[in-house]
């Protein structure tokens, strides 16, 4: 289906999706998306991590109301503003906050075009949703065609609330992102795929990719090289080398147009796409009274007991609540292979988390807690896990019964 008229003019100005204009004109990342549905192998989502930059790193966490706030101040600064994108720090259809940021900067910026940058996953029944709030540019990062390459990609998908590896995650993904994709297209949308490319994984498999996807109408195609890091499963890998990634994309530039000015913008990005100013305003509006920038630290005392777990359970049966959002917290004590219940830990659950509420919700949380040297949750944001980490509390992501999530706990 052709582009709507209103899409071929905000391409002209679009950084990312047009080479010509990422010279002119600058992007904004907002984040205020910090949970993911799925685990990839090659990502680590640091909260407050200044001195990186790639996709999922982030100096703080707003609310869609201080990410509003926030665009004033750098509107005001950079003139050349034209692009607002939501890029995580965790994947943006994962996120409620997502949705109400574009509509408040739908309602209040109507002169700047909005971009979601996604795994796809949860993209066909929001596809929709996201045209009716304006939103003209969608990224979705898919690596792989094959599901038994995806299933070497991703360690696991989240989808109607089980954790799914394997083949079995990498199949579901695979076919949201391409039901997702197709209708992207079909309400007129300019669509970019994003490829990782990892040697000896999928990067002989990326040109049947982009094949693919350029039959379905795609614009234009990011092939990112992997960047090993630290404390995920793909950190002994090496990363592509310069002249690999350029006959590759040289390869599959016969096919689709092959973006080749990509930064590895973090999903906090400001400025230029190669002049970075996100730090600049790092102390402006948003988070700057108790989320960030900086390393939050919350000073709770006490030592930690390795044995005792906190299990975020709604039913009592399963791991079935996030860190954040989990009204209980069931306390079990690890003793000769087996865990015996040692009381429950009940939360104040709070709407509004953002900012200083989100700080004081953490501490709460913890200290709730007790002693209990791990938590296992169905999920958690980058901000609270690096807290956990600083205060010596061990996190696990998991999901089903509760004795399984425990025994792969230990």
């Amino acid at each position: 289906m052709p582009l709507e008229t209103d899409a071929m003019k905000a391409l002209s100005e679009h950084p990312c999706f047009n080479e010509d204009a990422h010279r002119k004109f600058a992007r904004m990342h907002i984040p205020v998306a910090p949970a993911c549905n799925i685990q990839c192998n090659y990502c680590n989502r640091k909260y407050d991590c200044s001195n990186e930059s790639r996709p999922g790193v982030t100096s703080e966490v707003l609310s869609p109301e201080e990410a509003v706030e926030k665009i004033r101040l750098v509107k005001e600064r950079i003139p050349e503003l034209r692009v607002i994108g939501i890029a995580g720090p965790g994947d943006p259809m994962a996120n409620e906050n997502t949705f109400r940021t574009l509509e408040l900067v739908k309602d209040e910026f109507p002169d700047l075009t909005l971009c979601i940058s996604t795994n796809g996953l949860a993209l066909p029944e929001n596809a929709d949703r996201l045209h009716s709030l304006g939103v003209k540019f969608v990224t979705v990062t898919m690596n792989a065609m094959d599901p038994d390459i995806g299933a070497e990609v991703y360690k696991f998908v989240v989808w109607n609330g089980k954790r799914l590896e394997g083949r079995e995650g990498a199949e579901i993904l695979l076919e949201k992102q391409l039901e997702g994709i197709r209708r992207c297209v079909e309400l007129g949308m300019v669509v970019k795929i994003n490829v990782v490319m990892v040697p000896g994984i999928n990067d002989e498999h990326i040109p049947e990719l982009v094949k693919k996807v350029k039959s379905m109408g795609v614009y234009i195609v990011n092939i990112l090289p992997l960047i090993p890091v630290e404390g995920t499963a793909f950190a002994g890998l090496r990363a592509p080398t310069p002249e690999e990634r350029k006959a590759l994309m040289d390869e599959c530039s016969l096919d689709v147009r092959m973006m080749r000015h990509c930064r590895h913008c973090r999903a906090d990005a400001i400025g230029l796409l190669g002049e970075d100013r996100s730090q600049e305003f790092a102390d402006m509006g948003g988070c700057s009274s108790g989320c960030g920038p900086g390393p939050q630290m919350i000073n709770l005392e006490g030592t930690r007991d390795s044995s005792r777990y906190a299990v975020a359970s709604a039913d009592g049966k399963n791991v079935d609540s996030g860190f954040g959002n989990a009204k209980r917290f069931l306390i079990y004590k690890a003793r000769n292979g087996s865990f015996e219940p040692a009381g429950e830990a009940f939360v104040d659950v709070k709407e509004d988390v953002s900012g200083q509420s989100h700080r004081k919700h953490i501490e709460s949380i913890v200290s709730s807690l007790g002693d209990c040297g791990c938590v296992v949750v169905g999920e958690i944001g980058p901000m609270p896990s690096k807290v956990l980490k600083n205060l010596g509390i061990r996190v696990v992501i998991d999901s089903g019964p509760i004795e399984d999530c425990l025994k792969r706990a230990v």
